[in-house]
């Protein structure tokens, strides 16, 4: 597809010419020139396409919800995307835990969890959940947000290193989405 700017011929012109080619104008003036798209009446979608579009559909629902949100309003400033185009694509990407950081934690009381946690649009929450080895939950809660895609929780028991602690994290993000992370103590 080509992109076309402040050309003399293409000025102002937008839509379909012919059966050939369409030409649309995007959000920064640029004309962009393409092929008339062409599809089979009779074709049949296979069920990872009509599960690519269910999820299309409910993306631009929740989209549509969601462009007046600050950090999409931001981060479409100044681009060729619509905050709606970026509360889409935020959409369709999970947060992604980078770092548990268990350095300054030995299993005491008022000790720190660091995780660091990203997402395209935002990390709205960082829950810490601490097991033992049989999975029984020994401490739980919600991390404090820190500088930058930082995430502190402060352990509120003591708890022997003997059980070997496992350290359950989970990331959200402003669409819902939840990614999760284990890392032991030891």
């Amino acid at each position: 597809m080509a992109k076309v700017r402040n050309n003399v011929v293409t000025r102002g012109w937008s839509g379909s010419f012919g059966e050939q080619m369409v030409i649309k104008i995007d959000k920064a003036g640029r004309a962009i020139v393409g092929n008339k798209p062409e599809f089979d009446e009779n074709r049949v979608f296979t069920p990872a396409q009509l599960a690519h579009q269910q999820a299309f559909r409910e993306a631009r629902i929740y989209a549509k919800d969601a462009k007046e949100e600050v950090v999409y309003v931001a981060k479409a400033e100044g681009t060729p995307i619509s905050p709606a185009n970026a509360a889409l694509v935020d959409w369709f990407h999970a947060p992604e835990i980078k770092v548990i950081d268990l350095s300054a934690w030995r299993g005491e009381m008022g000790q720190q969890i660091r995780i660091e946690a990203l997402d395209d649009g935002k990390v709205t929450q960082v829950t810490v959940v601490i097991t033992d080895e049989m999975n029984a939950v020994l401490e739980q809660g919600a991390a404090l947000e820190g500088d930058g895609s930082w995430w502190t929780y402060q352990t509120v028991t003591n708890i022997p290193v003997e059980t070997t602690p496992k350290v359950l994290v989970s990331a959200q993000d402003l669409p819902g989405h939840i990614k999760q992370m284990t890392k032991n103590l030891n």
